[in-house]
């Protein structure tokens, strides 16, 4: 019978993992190294976890994460722009790129941390965008007949794109995505 996991130990690696996150960086970080500044043995990890990413993401399920804020105004393109333009300036830098990469090989390997950690990592940002597209179907800029949580899930889906590319998306980008979306979702005047 295979020994229950020691809470304590448990929250030691997990500590160790987002230290090393900040500190270093996802590339930087090894078993070796969360073992020891866990003071918990290689074994011990390898019996709990099959990877570094899937320490990753018990992690990020359950440290504090920063949400990016979604500006309101009366502006709805100008509020879409500003929260992509954000994204996407976080999207290229290479931490998040490596974490990035590591969430898409734990999700592709585990469909139930990875649908928690869609919950947990998209999900505030999805509530936001889709609180102010309802703003903006009230006050009949938006369409009625426009599913915000599915624009939504376009915006996780392009800045999660350029995230695992490494690639922010420029101004000009940005702006053509923008007004693609406007066009889509807007509402149509006689």
């Amino acid at each position: 019978m295979p020994r229950p996991r020691s809470e304590k130990a448990r929250q030691s690696v997990l500590a160790a993992m987002r230290a090393a996150l900040a500190a270093d960086g996802y590339a930087s970080v090894t078993i070796e190294g969360l073992a020891a500044e866990a003071e918990v043995s290689k074994q011990t990890i390898y019996r709990w976890w099959p990877t570094k990413a899937a320490i990753l993401g018990e992690a990020l399920l359950e440290g504090s994460l920063p949400t990016p804020s979604l500006p309101a105004t009366s502006d709805l393109a100008a509020d879409l722009r500003a929260w992509f333009s954000a994204m996407s300036v976080q999207a290229g830098h290479g931490a998040s790129v490596e974490v990035a990469r590591a969430l898409i090989a734990v999700t592709a390997t585990d469909a139930e941390l990875g649908a928690a950690l869609n919950t947990r990592l998209a999900g505030p940002i999805i509530e936001q965008i889709v609180a102010r597209l309802t703003v903006a179907q009230e006050a009949g800029e938006v369409r009625e007949d426009v599913d915000a949580a599915a624009v939504a899930d376009q915006f996780i889906a392009m800045s999660s794109y350029a995230a695992l590319l490494g690639r922010p998306l420029d101004e000009g980008h940005v702006d053509a995505v923008v007004e693609v979306l406007m066009r889509g979702i807007g509402r149509v005047t006689p």
